[in-house]
């Protein structure tokens, strides 16, 4: 059974205790933060499939964090607000925000949103791969190491998925080519799986020349050497 992990941003200890209890379940683990120094701390050391973000605490502004959050991460965000102006939500969901509740709000429509995002989210989780540094989205083709977007073309993300959904496979040189290249064209350049790996390489690795993730098994084919998290 997979353990929700939701971080609570709030600096109410009152309110944010009694959210913390109102969703209590086996399934769901709870990581309350007071501020938003703390929330950046959790958020740095550890991976969240939900955040509830207060947007205003006492150190600074909810919608701050949020977009540091975007900058690197597609985990959902519902907002918690104590106003309703219609600016304010709007703001909140161009910033990235996949939902919101307005202060004083209902546990039980607040529970039922939360539900709904982790359902979603588990429907995203088989394209979803986390590695080391890594983060990669494979069914909205976004790439991230760290918080850097990584450009990646379509022939990249091809290979990419075939070796990170495989790893400690060594898979063959014509496999690749087949199952990369799959227009039907006749024929392909044998440099062209070669040039692909050394771009893919330069774009992931921190030294290309000595590489951790992508590595080659002579006279066969490539590895990925790392098992992702799910």
């Amino acid at each position: 059974m997979k353990i929700e992990k939701i971080m609570v941003v709030e600096d109410d200890t009152a309110l944010c205790s009694g959210i913390c209890i109102a969703l209590q379940s086996e399934e769901n683990s709870f990581f309350p933060c007071g501020t938003m120094q703390e929330a950046r701390k959790r958020f740095a050391s550890d991976r969240y499939d939900l955040i509830i973000l207060d947007i205003n605490l006492p150190d600074g502004n909810g919608m701050e964090f949020l977009k540091e959050i975007r900058a690197g991460s597609s985990v959902p965000v519902i907002l918690l607000t104590a106003n309703d102006m219609e600016t304010d939500i709007v703001s909140g969901l161009e910033s990235g925000a996949d939902d919101y509740v307005t202060k004083p709000f209902s546990l039980a429509v607040l529970r039922a949103r939360v539900h709904t995002q982790l359902r979603r989210q588990d429907t995203q989780t088989k394209e979803t791969v986390r590695i080391g540094p890594f983060t990669f989205y494979f069914s909205d083709m976004k790439f991230y190491k760290g918080s850097m977007e990584l450009e990646l073309s379509k022939t990249e993300q091809k290979l990419l998925k075939i070796l990170v959904y495989n790893p400690g496979v060594t898979i063959e040189r014509t496999k690749l080519v087949d199952r990369i290249w799959t227009d039907g064209a006749e024929y392909v350049d044998e440099n062209a799986l070669s040039v692909t790996v050394r771009r893919l390489r330069e774009k992931l690795e921190d030294n290309p020349s000595a590489p951790h993730y992508i590595k080659t098994v002579y006279g066969i084919g490539y590895v990925w050497a790392e098992a992702f998290k799910s």
